[in-house]
């Protein structure tokens, strides 16, 4: 060949060469993420989006709460660590950022200075609207709150239904609203039979009860505690330790992150839900989890541990359940809490407009991609309870639900009307207050003989007890059933609106 060709040929196969070099480098970039890290997207109305390569850092904005442990000490600390469980096992740095101060966590959220944020289920729709334009997501459950919120009441205060009346300090739309207006109804009152007072804060709610300015308040422990040395007389009246279901702590993320984030999501989500399912069944992690926090949130050991105590940290079978994944009747799911709750704020006009449906806030790739097996990753088993004894069947109550199930004459079968009205407005309490113990009591007008009333309304109460067993799947023994036939009366027999009001059934939790 002659040199001039040659070199003509090796010009041309040296631009093939460099071509193919060229598409080829191009596809391992964008495959993998490094053309939109070095070289972000900037057309008009659209946001770059990041993604977390190897030597990025995921961050988690937290506050001071026991019920992040499972994250923090599967981490082995705050701070991002090549050490951590979370690089060595799954590549991934992981920060934890303390922010406290509500306002400043939503902003740093908002600025991307961390990309997971905490928030309760409950108090979401509060929140699901106005963050709106950056498509929040909720990505997992962390915990149940078993303890960590109480209602403190002044000397005199013995049930809901004493509240009647009363100034109560409250933080608006955050989980102590959550909890007081669940409890509010649980007693059968409503907001407007109260004075709520609004304060930025639980630890100001504190300080106003203390201060002698209200007659109860909602607080974060160990707040509860202060209050009930400081102020004579004044006890805890209830805390999550028996309202069991109603606080969830999940955290969030922008939609687009979390969609170009997944395979590190699935490394922070399945190990954070590993470190809670140790903590759960080993004393030694759990002290080692309480000496993480003590160091990351400047709080006394002791402090630390009382937190996580005051927590159920939730395991991946606990997220299944919260995330109705494989279907749980008896559970109480993330979607039945938002959904309660966005009627409930829209009622009392805490927000204007509905928030989203929960399916458009929620994500649940990740969950679905992760397979954690064994008992200690199974979900809490409902709570347990042995027969009643005499004394705990006669025990005073602290809340009273009563509700009109119409029976047929002389029936005790309930109708599907009659199952309707305990699956929406005796159930949910049921699940949200699960650790209480709960007497039935049927009542009747004066209509007909004593000795048939009263056992009619036994079998009535007997009646809801083995409908809420069979369909919802509560214990047979945590439940006492009562007939009054007519004996305790609410209304008078002599008019026809008075008789329906005597023709009742209570369910009464116990304290």
């Amino acid at each position: 060949m002659p040199r001039a060709k040659a070199t003509a040929f090796s010009k041309i196969l040296g631009i093939v060469i460099i071509a193919v070099a060229v598409i080829f480098g191009v596809r391992y970039l964008n495959k993998s993420g490094l053309i939109e890290k070095i070289a972000p997207s900037a057309k008009k109305g659209t946001v770059a989006v990041s993604k977390a390569g190897k030597g990025d850092v995921i961050k988690v904005g937290v506050v001071t709460w026991g019920g992040y442990a499972g994250g923090q000490y599967f981490n082995g600390g705050f701070k991002a660590s090549k050490e951590s469980r979370f690089y060595t096992e799954y590549g991934i740095l992981v920060e934890f950022v303390v922010l406290d101060d509500f306002n400043a966590s939503r902003a740093a959220w908002k600025a991307d200075q961390v990309n997971l944020q905490w928030i309760t289920a409950d108090a979401f729709p509060t929140e699901a609207g106005s963050l709106a334009e950056y498509e929040p997501v909720i990505l997992f459950q962390a915990d149940w709150s078993r303890g960590g919120d109480a209602i403190v009441v002044r000397k005199g205060i013995n049930t809901v239904a004493d509240l009647k009346g009363k100034k109560i300090s409250v933080a608006y739309g955050t989980p102590s609203h959550t909890f007081i207006l669940w409890m509010l109804e649980a007693g059968n009152l409503t907001p407007g039979d109260v004075t709520l007072v609004e304060v930025a804060s639980a630890i100001d709610a504190a300080a106003m009860f203390k201060s002698g300015n209200v007659d109860a308040a909602v607080v974060w422990s160990p707040d509860d505690q202060d209050c009930v040395t400081k102020v004579s007389g004044a006890k805890v009246l209830k805390s999550t330790r028996e309202a069991t279901n109603i606080i969830a702590d999940v955290f969030y993320a922008k939609k687009k992150w979390a969609e170009a984030n997944e395979q590190c999501l699935h490394g922070l989500v399945e190990g954070w839900l590993r470190g809670a399912a140790e903590i759960n069944t080993s004393a030694e992690a759990k002290q080692k989890a309480a000496e993480i926090l003590s160091q990351g949130l400047n709080q006394d050991v002791g402090f630390c541990l009382g937190a996580i105590n005051n927590a159920r940290l939730c395991t991946f079978g606990d997220n299944k359940s919260f995330f109705n994944i494989l279907g749980c009747n008896a559970c109480v799911s993330g979607e039945q809490l938002y959904s309660k709750m966005s009627e409930t704020y829209m009622r009392v006009g805490l927000i204007k407009t509905p928030p989203p449906n929960w399916r458009l806030v929620t994500y649940t790739a990740i969950l679905r991609g992760i397979t954690l097996s064994g008992p200690s990753n199974e979900a809490e088993p409902m709570m347990t309870f042995t027969k009643a004894t005499q004394a705990e069947a006669s025990a005073s109550a602290f809340a009273v639900k009563p509700v009109s199930i119409v029976f047929s004459s002389g029936s005790s079968a309930l109708d599907g009307n009659a199952q309707y009205i305990i699956d929406k407005d005796v159930a949910p309490t049921l699940k949200a207050f699960g650790n209480s113990r709960i007497r039935v009591e049927g009542n009747t007008d004066i209509v007909g003989g004593r000795d048939m009333n009263v056992s009619l309304s036994r079998k009535r109460a007997q009646s809801a007890i083995q409908y809420l067993v069979a369909t919802h799947g509560f214990d047979q023994n945590r439940f006492i059933a009562v007939g009054n036939g007519p004996d305790k009366p609410v209304a008078t027999n002599e008019t026809d609106g008075g008789r329906a009001q005597n023709r009742r059934t209570e369910f009464q939790f116990l304290n």
